[in-house]
């Protein structure tokens, strides 16, 4: 260990699900501190996502989404005598969740609807229907560790 762990700082439930992970996910999307404006984004591309999928709670579908991207493994450089392999190492619980909800803003904003709402909405329906950008970005991921698995000894 070289420092001290990073102290991890606890967030409040929000208060319309009073889920951690909602807000979370709130914080992933706030830009330029308007948490206001990324609640409403969120709250609004819920409600979107569940009048398109009729039977299914628009929280639901957050959580299936969450579940269907976090990566199980993934590859981490690691420098041996002069050459860099891709070392596959398994995905914390913490950290999958971290990624999986990165992943999920980031393609959302890529996406070219017209408003964030609406982008938002569709990419959780295709994450929790395990098709779409973020969920072939867990895929490549995985692919990604087990191509590497030769290296897997160099694991630390």
């Amino acid at each position: 260990m070289r420092r001290r762990k990073a102290q991890v700082r606890e967030v409040l439930a929000d208060p319309i699900y009073n889920n951690k992970i909602v807000t979370k996910f709130i914080n992933y999307l706030m830009l330029d501190g308007k948490k206001s404006t990324a609640a409403k984004v969120f709250y609004g591309a819920v409600e979107l996502a569940e009048q398109r999928s009729e039977n299914q709670k628009g929280i639901e579908i957050f959580e299936a989404a969450i579940e269907n991207v976090k990566p199980v493994m993934e590859v981490k450089s690691r420098r041996v005598g002069g050459a860099t392999y891709q070392v596959p190492i398994e995905v914390r619980p913490v950290r999958q969740q971290a990624l999986a909800l990165r992943w999920i803003v980031s393609f959302a904003r890529k996406r070219s609807e017209r408003t964030m709402v609406e982008r938002l909405a569709n990419e959780l329906l295709d994450a929790a229907n395990s098709r779409g950008a973020t969920f072939k970005k867990k895929e490549d991921t995985y692919k990604m560790a087990e191509a590497n698995k030769a290296f897997a000894h160099y694991r630390w």
